[in-house]
């Protein structure tokens, strides 16, 4: 049995290409996938333009984070605002309360939502799957 052990670290960056630009919010295209994310960022932010390349951290709120015993790595829906993700945790920060999972696609870095949870309830390499309150962002690094 793996122990919680709480490590601080900056989030880890997502790569993918810029589908579409709005006027508060981005479509990203994870390369070699079918993957298009629709996230949400500050208007007055320079992200890019159609087709380029980008590097970024995605932001969202986990709802109630649960350990899962198998299965893999995705973000649910493939089109669309993030919903439902499951992945490796791996990066646990708890002075922010959060935790970037890996998620196949792209990692993701989730404040816990359910005031119940600490971050320190898990620990880096834990399979963890849950459900992604409404206005998942997207932060160019």
């Amino acid at each position: 049995m793996t122990t919680p052990m709480p490590v601080a670290a900056q989030p880890l960056p997502a790569h993918g290409i810029l589908a579409e630009v709005g006027e508060d919010s981005i479509i990203l295209a994870i390369p070699h996938t079918d993957y298009r994310l629709h996230l949400l960022c500050d208007a007055a932010a320079t992200v890019g333009k159609v087709d380029d390349r980008v590097s970024g951290v995605i932001r969202g709120v986990a709802r109630r984070v649960d350990v899962v015993p198998a299965g893999g790595r995705y973000i649910e829906p493939v089109y669309g605002r993030p919903r439902r993700i499951q992945g490796w945790i791996k990066a646990i920060d708890p002075v922010d309360r959060t935790l970037t999972v890996h998620a196949g696609a792209a990692p993701v870095t989730v404040t816990l939502g359910d005031t119940r949870q600490k971050v320190t309830d898990f620990c880096v390499d834990q399979l963890v799957s849950f459900d992604i309150e409404r206005g998942a962002t997207w932060t160019a690094t």
